[in-house]
């Protein structure tokens, strides 16, 4: 049995291979493509997820997020970065740099929301409503239970949501 794995290239690998597959350079080659694929699925991984949200007007939705989640950027860089806490979540906001402006100005209403689920949907509507930042539009019953939608100052729309 011949070793799979070349010790001039940046990575090897220790599988015995039968020599039906050392003597069928095509077969060799799809086995070692599937291998490989094989590896990388299992080096990738990942530690946390965040959601960032781009803003030409960091403070006033630094501001808004702050009084919303009524807690304090864990992470805060004046006019470039905040980042919150929420659960297992987090929250980032940036300012992109001038020279990205362009990839940011001209955004179509994004397909993205930040989904939050409630307790109580009418303290929460409340809440957003008190900030000056009311619901447009009534609650919705959906399979999951209710849920409202709001948009923040930015109009980055967020879904208030409470389980049946």
């Amino acid at each position: 049995m011949g070793k799979a794995g070349d010790p001039g290239h940046n990575f090897s690998f220790d599988i015995p291979l039968p020599q039906s597959l050392i003597a069928n350079p095509q077969s060799l080659l799809l086995y070692s493509f599937v291998a490989i694929v094989c590896i990388l699925e299992m080096t990738f991984q990942f530690t946390e997820a965040i959601v960032t949200l781009a803003t030409f007007h960091l403070e006033t939705l630094v501001g808004f997020y702050t009084q919303f989640l009524s807690i304090k950027p864990t992470t805060y860089m004046p006019n470039v970065y905040a980042e919150f806490q929420i659960a297992s979540l987090k929250l980032g906001i940036f300012q992109p740099r001038q020279t990205d402006f362009s990839e940011f100005e001209n955004s179509a209403k994004s397909k993205m929301s930040l989904c939050l689920e409630v307790s109580d949907l009418e303290s929460a509507i409340a809440h957003l409503t008190a900030l000056g930042y009311p619901p447009p539009a009534a609650i919705i019953t959906a399979s999951h239970g209710r849920e409202i939608y709001a948009y923040d100052p930015d109009g980055n729309r967020i879904i208030l949501h409470q389980l049946k």
